[in-house]
């Protein structure tokens, strides 16, 4: 069986870029090894990320993340089965404040900032999968 999990968190302080690359490089060696994959954005110190794998894999993953010191106030926005992946590899996405977006924004949530706090569970992954195609994303490939 498949999910999904879709979660935010926001950074704490004094996360730096190079953080943020170790955040990716180690959650795609990590999750490879167990079936996991996924999409995480990054905007204005919020991530937002898809989780996609085996049900036991996936909740081992979010109870690592929300372990993680450079996470906190961590929230599941949505989480299903599904019969298949919308993101096999794994990509990061960084999102800024264009007008564009800040219309995208707007479009799913109640105001015009990157809140996915505030969304619904089908406004966030409905963002998710328009992010696709604003989004500065760095794919890395998924193993196997």
């Amino acid at each position: 069986m498949l999910v999904r999990l879709i979660y935010a968190s926001k950074v704490r302080d004094g996360l730096a870029p190079g953080d943020i690359d170790d955040i990716l490089a180690r959650s795609q060696a990590n999750n490879a090894r167990i079936g996991v994959t996924g999409a995480l954005c990054y905007t204005g110190g919020v991530f937002l990320q898809c989780l996609e794998g085996g049900r036991r894999e996936v909740n081992e993953v979010y109870h690592r993340i929300v372990g993680d010191p450079r996470h906190r106030d961590p929230a599941i926005l949505g989480f299903t089965e599904v019969t298949a992946r919308d993101f096999a590899d794994w990509a990061m996405g960084y999102v800024g404040y264009t007008a564009d977006n800040r219309a995208l924004f707007l479009k799913y949530g109640p105001r015009p900032e990157f809140d996915p706090y505030a969304m619904s569970a089908a406004s966030v992954e409905a963002l998710l999968h328009e992010l696709l195609g604003v989004a500065r994303w760095k794919t890395v490939r998924a193993a196997g």
